[in-house]
């Protein structure tokens, strides 16, 4: 998640058409913010869920709950993204927008890096948020009669 906020935020270029300059970055478009703040938020929660609370913990079903309201919100997050990533790559024809990956190829790359990398971390936050239900779900087998 950490990689997937630190290649998007530090994702600018400039680029010169037609003796106008544009600076491609990602606070240009609503979805790169809010894919940047999912991930701050995903990150942000699972520190503190690793730090505070054990297996123990009473506040058990709390926390699977919100385990899924933040998968959630990452795959969101990741879907809305990947979009505008597709619109700035291919464009579209439909609605007359062209793509800007040929004049800002190193802002393209970077934002295709860091989706990548936030969607590796969606993956794994959601095998393990299979893996807590599996194990709240799964009666313990040594503590049966």
């Amino acid at each position: 998640m950490v990689s997937a906020i630190v290649v998007m935020v530090t994702s600018h270029q400039s680029a010169t058409v037609l003796n106008l300059t544009f600076t491609a970055k990602y606070t240009n478009d609503p979805v790169f913010k809010y894919f940047v703040v999912a991930e701050a938020i995903a990150g942000g929660y699972s520190l503190l869920v690793l730090i505070f609370f054990s297996k123990q913990s009473k506040l058990w079903r709390l926390i699977i709950i919100l385990d899924v309201v933040i998968t959630a919100v990452l795959v969101s997050s990741i879907s809305a993204a990947l979009a505008i990533a597709y619109v700035g790559k291919k464009g579209n024809s439909h609605a007359g927008w062209l793509p800007i990956c040929s004049q800002v190829p190193k802002f393209c790359d970077q934002v295709t890096g860091s989706l990548v990398s936030g969607f590796a971390a969606a993956i794994i936050y959601l095998l393990l948020l299979l893996s807590s239900l599996q194990a709240v779900l799964t009666p313990d087998i040594a503590h049966s009669p």
